[in-house]
């Protein structure tokens, strides 16, 4: 099976209180590292203590220079002097958390301040990467992505996904801290193979930046840089979700229950982008069969696309548009 139905497979089997992660918000594809490059294929966040503040604020990701401006709920500032960021960077994060209900903004002589509607809650809980690799056949750097992962120790868990038989030659090859999941698309099973082990995500991590022949580049990642990235991790997850596809535009195309986008004459998941196309013997033009992404992730998972806000409304400042 290619990757990709194997990866939104695991995803429709995993979302939804009665799965096996609960409350968990589930993304796809998201940059998982500090320095260096790594693009974990699932992530999924549990909600913390505060998780129903952060629902409030906004559906979309808040920016990370946002949060971490020297801007909170009491007394507005003059938003230039709040950023520790290039300024370009510190005026879009301004501008997308005002958009996005985080801030609110007024004028003053010219010039614009910013408060906080509310205090960035404690909102995530523990963050559990999953690594896709439905053929162990073909493994790929497998073996160093997730040693990259477990040095790293930016996600709570790590767990590998696999339609394959799994072998004690395949245990002893990946980090023992590494879960183990075989999972079968067709039947909707899915056999704990090996629990993961909890990492150890408050104290300094090891990234690899690059690996050469012969030399491998590493680098430590403190504590309260771990901090600032799992925040960004959580927030770009519960913006984006995992829904990321487009429906082909082919009449053999269609959204099944979980909205993944099915081909008939195939017979699984297909990506529009590059398995679609007058170059597939099945393929018949139509146009896109329309999906409410929103609607379905808000139904299966805790996650409101149009939360109240908490923004107040202020006399006068209306006038500023």
């Amino acid at each position: 099976m290619r990757e990709f139905a194997f990866e939104l497979a695991l995803c429709a089997h995993l979302e939804g209180t009665d799965g096996p992660l609960g409350d968990a918000l589930l993304s796809r594809q998201l940059g998982a590292h500090v320095h260096g490059r790594r693009v974990v294929d699932v992530l999924a966040v549990e909600p913390g203590p505060e998780f129903d503040d952060r629902v409030a604020i906004t559906p979309e990701r808040i920016p990370t220079a946002a949060v971490e401006a020297d801007v909170g709920p009491g007394r507005a500032r003059y938003w230039k002097d709040a950023f520790d960021c290039h300024p370009e960077r510190a005026e879009r994060a301004k501008e997308l958390a005002v958009e996005r209900g985080f801030f609110e903004a007024e004028r003053r002589g010219g010039r614009t301040y910013a408060r906080q509607v509310a205090r960035y809650p404690d909102w995530f809980g523990s963050l559990v990467a999953i690594e896709n690799k439905p053929d162990l056949g073909r493994p790929g750097d497998l073996e160093m992505q997730l040693r990259t992962d477990v040095s790293l120790g930016l996600a709570d868990e790590v767990v590998l996904a696999t339609a394959s038989h799994v072998t004690g030659a395949h245990l002893n090859r990946i980090p023992d801290e590494v879960g183990v999941w075989r999972f079968d698309p067709e039947t909707d099973e899915r056999e704990v193979i090996r629990e993961a082990t909890p990492l150890a995500v408050d104290e300094p991590g090891v990234e690899v930046i690059e690996s050469l022949p012969g030399r491998t580049d590493v680098r430590v990642v403190g504590s309260a840089e771990k901090a600032r990235a799992r925040r960004r991790l959580a927030e770009r997850a519960y913006g984006k979700g995992w829904r990321t596809f487009d429906i082909p535009a082919c009449a053999q195309c269609s959204p099944d229950d979980d909205g993944l986008p099915q081909c008939a004459w195939k017979g699984r998941s297909v990506r529009a982008s590059d398995e679609c196309g007058t170059s597939c013997a099945g393929y018949e033009e139509s146009e896109a069969v329309a999906i409410d992404t929103d609607s379905l992730r808000a139904e299966r998972s805790p996650w409101n696309p149009d939360p109240a806000g908490r923004k107040r409304q202020q006399s006068g400042l209306d006038r500023f548009g």
